[in-house]
Formats: C-alpha cells, sequence, structure tokens
C-alpha cells in the first residue's frame, strides 16, 4: 500500500535512520561522513560543535570555514546510506555569512561535481532546487512556473533552527520547509542511487542537526 503525496505514489516508508552527533569529538568530524567541495577555493572545515538550542541537543555538525570564494560549495557527504528514491530532512541554522548563508540537502550524489542539491538561503529568503552535472551548477523550475523561475520566495530566518526537507522518487522531487510544501519539480539527468549528505556555499557558516534519511 502506498502514500499519494501530491501526485508522488510512495512505497510505505521504512524506519527513518536519523544520524545524531552523540558521542561525536568537537572540533572534528564525526564517523561515517566525508568531507568534500565542489569548485576552488580555500577547504571547507566541517566540525562537530556544541549547541544546547539544536532540535536533537547538545552537538551539531557545523560548517565554519569563511572563505568568500562566490563559487565554492562545501559538502558533508553521509557514506553509510545510498538511495535512489526516499526522503531526507535535516534541521539547520544559519549562523554568518556576508557572502552567502544557505544551507543545503545533497542526494543521489555521484562525485563533487554530480548531484542534486536542494538549498535554503538567508540572505536571498528563498528555497531553490539545483543539478550540479559535470561542475556546472544549474537551477531547475518548480513544476507549475515558467522556466526560467528561479525556486521560490519563502523567509528563512537567520540565528534560528529551521527544517528543510525533501522526498524523491524517480524524475520527481518534493521540497519542504518547516513541514510546509513549497514546490515540486521534475529532472531526469541522475537516474542512479547515490549518497546523501549537506552543502553550503562560499562563506556561509551553518549549523546542522537532526539528519534523517528514509530509503523507499
Amino acid at each position: 500500500m502506498g502514500i499519494l503525496v501530491a501526485g508522488m505514489l510512495l512505497q510505505q516508508p521504512a524506519r527513518a535512520e536519523v544520524v545524531r552527533f552523540a558521542g561525536a569529538a568537537v572540533g572534528a568530524v564525526p564517523a561515517g561522513w566525508s568531507v568534500a567541495m565542489t569548485h576552488a577555493g580555500a577547504p571547507p572545515r566541517w566540525e562537530i560543535v556544541r549547541d544546547d538550542s539544536a532540535p536533537d541537543p547538545p552537538f551539531v555538525l557545523a560548517q565554519t570555514s569563511a572563505d568568500a570564494t562566490a563559487g565554492r560549495f562545501p559538502l558533508a557527504i553521509w557514506e553509510k546510506a545510498v538511495l535512489r528514491d526516499g526522503e531526507v530532512s535535516v534541521a539547520f541554522k544559519a549562523v554568518a555569512g556576508s557572502i552567502d548563508r544557505a544551507a543545503g540537502i545533497v542526494w543521489r550524489y555521484q562525485d563533487p561535481n554530480n548531484y542534486y542539491i536542494v538549498r535554503a538561503n538567508a540572505l536571498e529568503n528563498n528555497v531553490v532546487l539545483y543539478k550540479v552535472e559535470n561542475g556546472v551548477r544549474l537551477s531547475i523550475a518548480p513544476k507549475g512556473l515558467p522556466s526560467r523561475a528561479y525556486g521560490v520566495k519563502h523567509e528563512v530566518p537567520s540565528g534560528r533552527w529551521n527544517v528543510l526537507k525533501v522526498v524523491f522518487k524517480d524524475n520527481v522531487f518534493l521540497v519542504f520547509f518547516n513541514g510546509e510544501q513549497l514546490f515540486q519539480a521534475e529532472d531526469q539527468t541522475f537516474q542512479s542511487a547515490g549518497r546523501t549528505g549537506l552543502w553550503t556555499k562560499a562563506d556561509s557558516q551553518t549549523w546542522f542537526n537532526k539528519f534523517t534519511v528514509v530509503k523507499q
């Protein structure tokens, strides 16, 4: 028996895997994660920091480097799940950044130059879905909007916890922000299973918590 979500027939989801950071060493990359980057710039710095305000306190995974290279995309990849269809959500807090202040989820990740990503930006107050293909990032317009449409406008508050979520099956993607479905998009570029993970841009300093993966 499946569940119909905005025109997507999903199988009854398996048990959600919530990645927690309890027991991880402060200042280090936690076990099960690898660090990568798309494009040039200073190396990213992903590390465990303490934040008692987190939804699942007290530890969070933070991207703390502040290189202002505009096209620099730091990545933290969860190595313990490979999936084609499913859903991924994460709580995030946009802490700082003057060039960018972004938090993103990566899925169907093949390598640092090929993956899907949906991101929320606290400076632009919008949520946009992209594909990164051969290192080139291209936005994918929400279904029902003009082909040049750039995501959707939505308030993304800085300094407080929000939840970003993407549900993906075949070539259909649903994007949610704080429990509200924002838009649906379609694309056929990456059809193979891949890893999932976290994404930031440029000088974004962003905290992440309660990373949750459901494999269909």
